[in-house]
């Protein structure tokens, strides 16, 4: 017992004191070391909860007329494998990797509120239901897309709510909970349809990526992603041409 709460003191002080390039030398104590590590890992992150600063320098002096905000669905399809990002077209992808609508709407007047879009393109959800911020329920989620569409509708930019897309368990491992445990399907149909409703009711429009995405099963079809959840290039070419006439449903 004295041996661990000397190893505690010793990694805390190690923790506070000791240089980044240094922290390879911190007390032999394993399993606490590398949990260390882990939190300090993080402390970017925890001091910008939100990531902020992800697009602050990108955000200067542009002007897209279209915005795509969302999570790590948005963030990679900028990416060379995957077709590029509307190529030629004015359209800034400002999704992060991870982000749950919490995060999203406290990013959502620099990154896109402060662009002066017409249109933004909303896609998220699928972190929410996986509780990677914590549990919350379909009405917390609900709630935050639409702040994001208040938000955007007082400033006279057209709202494109995205459906949460589907997920399988086509390439899952034996170690790892199914991606249909993480993210039951029945909660993404429940808020795709609310989502559906609502998009109705306040003259937003609806984009369902849905529906042409599953396979006979209801599941994500196993040829458009390599891990049950993120779309690959075959994936996003499905995606982009629906996007791509939502936008200029909405630019209508």
């Amino acid at each position: 017992m004295k041996k661990t709460i000397i190893c505690v003191v010793l990694v805390l002080i190690a923790a506070a004191w000791t240089p980044a390039a240094q922290q390879q030398q911190l007390p032999d104590c394993p399993d606490l070391v590398r949990a260390m590590q882990a939190l300090m890992s993080q402390d970017a992150r925890l001091r910008d909860w939100a990531l902020l600063a992800r697009y602050r320098d990108a955000n200067k002096g542009v002007k897209p007329r279209v915005v795509f905000m969302g999570d790590s669905i948005t963030d990679a399809w900028i990416q060379p494998q995957y077709g590029g990002f509307f190529p030629g077209k004015p359209y800034a992808d400002r999704g992060i990797s991870g982000q749950t609508t919490p995060q999203m709407l406290l990013r959502f007047r620099p990154d896109v509120i402060a662009l002066h879009p017409d249109v933004v393109v909303i896609l998220a959800g699928t972190n929410d239901i996986a509780a990677n911020t914590g549990p919350m329920t379909d009405e917390e989620i609900e709630g935050y897309l639409m702040s994001m569409s208040e938000l955007a509708q007082a400033s006279n930019i057209r709202v494109v709510l995205s459906s949460i897309t589907p997920v399988s368990n086509y390439h899952g491992r034996p170690a790892v909970a199914p991606m249909t445990a993480r993210r039951p399907p029945a909660r993404i149909l429940a808020i795709n349809s609310w989502m559906k409703a609502y998009a109705a009711e306040h003259r937003h429009v609806y984009l369902d990526y849905y529906p042409a995405m599953i396979d006979q099963d209801g599941m994500l079809r196993t040829e458009f992603s390599e891990d049950d959840l993120h779309p690959n290039a075959k994936g996003y070419a499905v995606m982009a041409p629906l996007a791509e006439a939502a936008i200029q449903r909405a630019l209508k």
